[in-house]
């Protein structure tokens, strides 16, 4: 661990053969020593994004087993489910956090004045990147590091994602503690520590977003089949390796 902890942090992008040491040696930590290197080496420039998915959940409480305190924000699309906020607001008093809601630079209404009526229906990759990748990555500007609940059987994107990684897209250190995790330790974790989740979950709901493009999965269907349904999209634009579209 003396690479991780000795070396200054980091403005650019390092020599790829440090990153090569780094992306070896985090595949051996358990998601408990990632998040107690990244909160002991970037302090209050790192800070984890959820959007309180379960695997978000998850990445919450052991984030809190590690550090008092740590920053939090979510990406609030505006669009989100009455359930999500409802699980927030308990997220926030089970762990006294604050979190640090984002939000697009234009309101509903000004979206539909500008750009029309549900443009998620007629470019859903426009709609995410008004309302998440924009908002997300003037997030991350003012950051050193994110944390994301990611793991890498959800998407072919997410497939090689590093347990900790250089983020080309944003321009700074990518952590994702879980990427190595399967569905089923997901839920065991969330069982055996009696977190508190989505309700939707309950109701075929295995990923959750906006409401306009979020539905039930049916049996036998992926996990994300709900997302962008009827559309070869699986992706928001976050986590994908996709140029940035415009500014602000």
């Amino acid at each position: 661990m003396d690479w991780f902890e000795t070396t200054e942090d980091r403005t650019d992008s390092p020599p790829q053969e440090s990153w090569a040491r780094v992306n070896r040696a985090a595949e051996k930590w358990s998601a408990r020593q990632i998040l107690r290197w990244a909160f002991q080496k970037y302090k209050t420039n790192v800070a984890v994004a959820s959007a309180f998915g379960a695997e978000g959940v998850v990445v919450i409480d052991i984030a809190a087993q590690v550090c008092r305190t740590f920053r939090l924000f979510c990406v609030d699309t505006q669009f989100l489910f009455p359930q999500t906020y409802e699980l927030a607001a308990r997220l926030e008093q089970r762990y006294c956090l604050r979190i640090e809601w984002v939000y697009p630079t234009l309101s509903p209404d000004q979206q539909e004045m500008i750009h029309g009526s549900q443009l998620w229906r007629r470019s859903a990759d426009a709609c995410c990147n008004l309302r998440k990748t924009r908002p997300l990555a003037r997030k991350l500007g003012e950051l050193s590091a994110w944390v994301t609940a990611i793991r890498r059987e959800q998407t072919s994107a997410r497939s090689k994602a590093a347990k900790v990684a250089w983020d080309e897209k944003f321009g700074l250190v990518k952590i994702n503690p879980i990427a190595d995790w399967t569905t089923a330790m997901v839920w065991d974790y969330i069982r055996r520590h009696h977190l508190p989740y989505n309700s939707l979950h309950d109701s075929n709901y295995p990923s959750i977003g906006c409401t306009h493009c979020t539905r039930p999965i049916e049996p036998g269907e992926e996990l994300r089949a709900g997302r962008w349904s009827g559309l070869r999209k699986n992706e928001c634009g976050m986590h994908d390796s996709n140029p940035l579209e415009g500014s602000n």
